[in-house]
């Protein structure tokens, strides 16, 4: 449970909730590692809590398929696959590149702005060594476009999906860390500009192939790195 970002909760009002939303989040941006094992005791005391909390967010994010849930109570995080990174870049790419798609065909001049100006964060941390912000920068980018989608399940199904995807999250910073360590930095915004020039000609074909495209290129990278 090293570097996890995990805090403990004050407010018994919102512990059920907020350890379920920090645990989530952690395992969204690829925090834990593919396979890690954790008990209820440990997050119990990480998080300054009774267990049944914990235990009910365990629960909740084992129904969302994040977590696996053993007999004896712990926790792991799910096996990275060849197969099921395939499996879920399809979901992905179906369902954000929809999302994208209606998120053009609304966009007005002031949300094509924020996005670039996230655009221009995301960069701008990845050029200076900040993988695991440029990644939750990454995240804001993507759901400041599928929230503009005037639909209320895509986002919800899209957040799911990016749950299960956390494992090759983790795998996708340890590849870039690395990367940025032996000095390449990869043009990792270079869809988001493109999108962006979509969105202001409101073109919703052209922006929902490029998240495809941006969708398909992590999935490239991680191709290489996962048993099959």
């Amino acid at each position: 449970m090293n570097n996890t970002g995990l805090s403990r909760i004050s407010s018994r009002m919102t512990v059920q909730d907020g350890v379920y939303e920090q645990l989530r989040h952690a395992l969204m941006w690829g925090q834990f590692e593919p396979e890690q094992v954790t008990t209820i005791s440990s997050l119990a005391a990480e998080f300054g809590t009774s267990h049944m909390p914990v235990r009910e967010a365990l629960r909740r994010l084992a129904a969302e398929k994040g977590l696996e849930i053993s007999r004896n109570g712990s926790a792991r995080v799910p096996a990275v696959s060849r197969q099921r990174l395939d499996d879920l870049c399809r979901a992905r790419t179906a369902l954000e590149g929809l999302a994208t798609k209606l998120a053009t065909e609304r966009m007005k001049t002031a949300e094509i702005e924020h996005c670039l100006a996230l655009a221009r964060e995301h960069e701008a941390l990845g050029r200076d060594g900040h993988v695991h912000e440029m990644l939750r920068k990454n995240q804001e980018f993507h759901f400041a476009i599928y929230e503009l989608s005037g639909s209320e399940i895509l986002p919800q199904m899209i957040e799911t999906l990016w749950l299960r995807f956390g494992p090759y999250m983790r795998m996708l910073s340890d590849l870039v860390i690395h990367q940025i360590n032996e000095g390449t930095i990869h043009p990792y915004s270079t869809y988001h500009y493109e999108m962006i020039e979509a969105f202001r000609r409101g073109d919703a074909e052209a922006a929902a192939a490029l998240m495809v495209k941006d969708i398909e290129a992590t999935q490239a990278l991680l191709q290489g790195m996962c048993p099959i």
